[in-house]
C-alpha cells in the first residue's frame, strides 16, 4: 500500500518570518502559523474556533522556487494558503542531552490570500509563481497571468483561468 504526506491549509501566520542564511547560501524562513477548527462547547452548545498552533520552514531550493525569500515578505497576521509535507524533526538536546523531537510542515507553495499583495511584490512574477499546474484556487494575478484580456471588440474581458496540465489519454 502506497503513503501519502501532503498538508493543505488556510490560515494567519503568528509572528513575522524568521529567516536565517546558511554558510551554503541557502536559506530557510521559519513560520509560526494559525488555523482554526470549530467545536461545539459542551456546556453553551455553542460553536467555537479552537486554534492549532503550527510550526512550518520553507526552504530556497537551489534549481527551484525560493520559498524562504518568498515567506520572508510575509507578516504576522496575513492570510496564507499552504501547501507542505509533514517532517518530524529529532535531535539531542546540547545542554541537558535529552532526545527532543517535533512535527512541522516543510512548505511546498504558498500563496498570497486577502488584502492583495506584500509590500515590494509588484512586478516579480517568477518567485511567486505556483508550480507550472497552478495550486487551487490560486489568484490569477498571482500566477502572473493578465488580469484582463482584450475581448473580440476590443473590451476588457476577464482572463480564463488557468489549465490544469494532464496526462492525455
Amino acid at each position: 500500500m502506497g503513503n501519502l504526506n501532503k498538508v493543505m491549509l488556510i490560515g494567519r501566520l503568528t509572528r513575522d518570518p524568521e529567516v536565517t542564511e546558511f554558510k551554503n547560501g541557502g536559506k530557510v524562513a521559519n513560520l509560526g502559523f494559525a488555523v482554526n477548527n470549530r467545536r461545539k462547547n459542551a456546556q453553551t452548545g455553542e460553536w467555537e474556533e479552537a486554534p492549532v498552533w503550527v510550526n512550518m520552514k520553507a526552504y530556497n531550493h537551489e534549481h527551484g522556487r525560493k520559498l524562504a525569500d518568498l515567506a520572508a515578505k510575509l507578516q504576522k497576521g496575513r492570510q496564507v494558503y499552504v501547501e507542505g509535507h509533514l517532517v518530524l524533526e529529532q535531535w539531542d538536546g546540547k545542554e541537558d542531552g535529552k532526545h527532543h523531537s517535533k512535527m512541522l510542515v516543510y512548505v511546498d507553495g504558498i500563496e498570497f490570500l486577502g488584502g492583495g499583495r506584500p509590500e515590494g511584490h509588484a512586478g516579480e512574477g517568477a518567485e511567486h509563481a505556483a508550480p507550472p499546474d497552478h495550486a487551487p484556487g490560486e489568484h490569477v494575478a498571482d500566477a502572473g497571468w493578465p488580469e484582463e484580456l482584450p475581448g473580440p471588440d476590443g473590451a476588457a474581458e476577464a482572463a480564463p483561468a488557468p489549465g490544469k496540465r494532464g496526462r492525455k489519454r
